[in-house]
């Protein structure tokens, strides 16, 4: 009852503009507001229904596609009968979980990952251009990775190093926006200018060494460098699915405020917000999942800018809804792509290029559509 009464106190001064219902007889601006208030929220749940229901279907679609042939409703069974240790057709078995499921599992954490890592740091910044490849700190990442697989230099050694190399990495342009923030007031174009400034230099150094490694290790620090979901295994998914779950987690426990966030800084600290300590806890959570991500499947773009402005159209910018709705689109983006580029030429197109080249045009053509008011 108070998020509607709230909402009915921000909205009762312009329930004039914009309708999208038509006023019953006498009714007061609170029950119009309020009955507009039920409706966007029925409108929102029912979205969120769909992306889940083209979740469903996309799974089951990119599990089919292969040389063995294997049905839509083939797979779910398969699935299931594995689950319940009742397995009735091993070579079935052995093509969708063994062969086919972990790219499909990997797809989806990858786009949930991204798609919330973006969502948040465009609230956070109240900026659309921001995430984690435009600020520099996928790049920062992938440079962190690439100096472990290349050079041998780990910040830790062991298997986890090459994680913690990335990580290390993605936190150096998520300091330079923070301290900027502190020292300048840059504009969020700035910021983001000054993100892939970053991103550049990053990528400068990583091909100075991959010119100076051993031809095959650049060879293989290409191929997964530009973005690839086919090289990961059960063991490394947990790995990947923990990092990212954990970062969703606490951006969702975040979400009232990045709410406040994206109303601007005053209002926020209005509110008892220590703005400064937030964001360095959202960037280094970012920084975590596009660390946990990069690692393993190399730099991903698009998934982490489209996907939030595709469920802000839908379903508004308020965080507690658009973070798990972002989460689903990236994940139906990574499934869309990941079918797109086997019906294109099989497998082995490496989905970064694949989402860089759906996911440009998606981008330009959001932008051009949207109002400025959006933000």
């Amino acid at each position: 009852m108070t998020n509607i009464k709230n909402s009915i106190k921000r909205t009762k001064g312009r329930v004039s503009l914009n309708r999208t219902l038509e006023r019953h007889d006498g009714e007061t601006d609170e029950e119009f507001v309020y009955r507009e208030y039920k409706v966007s929220r029925k409108s929102k749940a029912i979205f969120l229904l769909a992306f889940l229901a083209a979740f469903i279907i996309l799974v089951g679609l990119k599990i089919t596609l292969g040389e063995y042939n294997i049905g839509f409703l083939e797979v779910y069974q398969t699935i299931w009968h594995h689950i319940t240790n009742d397995v009735v057709d091993k070579i079935a078995d052995n093509v969708v979980w063994e062969q086919r499921l972990p790219r499909v599992l990997t797809a989806i954490i990858v786009g949930i990952g991204l798609a919330a890592a973006g969502a948040a740091m465009q609230s956070m910044m109240k900026n659309p251009l921001a995430d984690p490849y435009t600020t520099g700190i996928s790049s920062g990442a992938l440079f962190g990775a690439t100096l472990a697989m290349t050079v041998g230099i780990f910040i830790i050694e062991g298997f986890y190093g090459r994680v913690i190399n990335a990580f290390i990495f993605a936190m150096v342009p998520a300091f330079f926006i923070i301290i900027l923030s502190k020292w300048k007031k840059p504009s969020p174009a700035m910021m983001i200018l000054v993100g892939i400034a970053i991103m550049y230099i990053f990528n400068a150094f990583q091909s100075y060494m991959m010119l100076r490694a051993d031809p095959n290790a650049a060879s293989a620090v290409y191929t997964w460098s530009v973005g690839s979901i086919g090289m990961t295994t059960w063991e490394q998914i947990p790995i990947i699915a923990v990092v990212s779950f954990i970062g969703f987690i606490l951006l969702f426990i975040m979400t009232r405020t990045l709410n406040a966030l994206n109303s601007g800084d005053s209002y926020a600290k209005s509110l008892g917000i220590n703005v400064d300590r937030v964001r360095i806890l959202c960037l280094v959570i970012i920084s975590l999942i596009a660390a946990g991500i990069v690692s393993f499947t190399g730099i991903i773009g698009f998934v982490g800018l489209v996907s939030p402005h595709i469920a802000r159209i839908f379903v508004g910018s308020d965080n507690r809804v658009l973070l798990p709705a972002s989460a689903l689109l990236g994940a139906c983006m990574m499934l869309v792509c990941d079918i797109v580029g086997f019906l294109i030429i099989g497998a082995t197109l490496q989905i970064g290029i694949v989402t860089a080249m759906i996911g440009g045009p998606i981008f330009m053509a959001i932008l051009i559509a949207q109002q400025k008011e959006v933000w």
